[in-house]
């Protein structure tokens, strides 16, 4: 197949995917599950590229392998701690805006938007797949600064999630190990992961399709990530405005000297 017929092959490919979770969450009354195939859905992605695309080199397989340990960690750990709990609060206010009407919102604005933003974010993976070019210090750098961002994500999760397994801790602030350095060290680790992979399919040649993790770091300051979230974070956790102050948003800083933990 050529390129052009590949992207359209994921189109589908998602379009299927959204789809069938929609009938899913209207079974289950819960539209949280799109959440959890978020990372699936750029597995699937890879995967279909890889299989289906021009013939490339070996920065096919990597792309591929990457996006695959990311995704399949990321759904995992959702799926875990999403595990017997209620629709997520952002769900549920819509839900209750919309009323009856939220089952066809939700598939134009919930599925039908994630997938919309799938395919787009998904760019450098679906074009930097078929290129044969040699490899070089661009590659590299991608592999390293990936590294970094599922380190970031992935350690940033695991102290949270052992921070709030501990009862006496259960509406307290985390503001140890990564947390002390970014009040979102997983979503500066999103960042490093997608920024990780562009390089690694501009190495081939992709360059145009920076507005693929241009929009993933969008999302994650302005849109679905750090804004959204701290809005709900201010209202529910005792001492998150000082928490504001004294510690970095987004990318890793030393805190304020009058910032030990308590």
């Amino acid at each position: 197949m050529n390129s052009g017929t590949v992207l359209l092959w994921n189109v589908g490919a998602i379009a299927a995917l959204m789809l069938a979770l929609w009938a899913v969450s209207l079974w289950r009354r819960n539209v949280s599950i799109v959440d959890i195939f978020w990372g699936l859905g750029f597995v699937l992605v890879a995967w279909i590229t890889c299989l289906t695309a021009p013939p490339g080199g070996t920065r096919r397989w990597l792309l591929t392998g990457l996006t695959t340990v990311w995704g399949l960690r990321l759904a995992g750990y959702l799926a875990w701690r999403n595990h017997g709990r209620p629709e997520d609060y952002r769900y549920r206010a819509m839900r209750e805006a919309y009323g009856e009407r939220f089952r066809w919102i939700s598939l134009g604005l919930v599925f039908g938007l994630q997938g919309a933003l799938m395919w787009a974010v998904a760019m450098p993976l679906q074009v930097g797949q078929s290129s044969s070019a040699p490899w070089w210090w661009l590659d590299a750098a991608g592999i390293l600064i990936w590294a970094v961002g599922w380190v970031f994500e992935t350690v940033g999760d695991l102290q949270l999630a052992r921070f709030k397994s501990e009862p006496a801790r259960r509406g307290q602030l985390m503001d140890r190990g990564l947390w002390r350095y970014t009040r979102h060290p997983n979503y500066f680790g999103d960042f490093l992961v997608w920024w990780g992979l562009y390089l690694i399919a501009a190495a081939g040649g992709a360059w145009w399709t920076a507005f693929s993790p241009a929009l993933m770091t969008v999302l994650l300051l302005r849109v679905s990530g750090v804004t959204l979230l701290e809005q709900a974070l201010k209202s529910r956790t005792a001492g998150y405005e000082d928490y504001i102050r004294r510690t970095s948003s987004f990318f890793p800083w030393p805190p304020k000297r009058d910032s030990a933990p308590v």
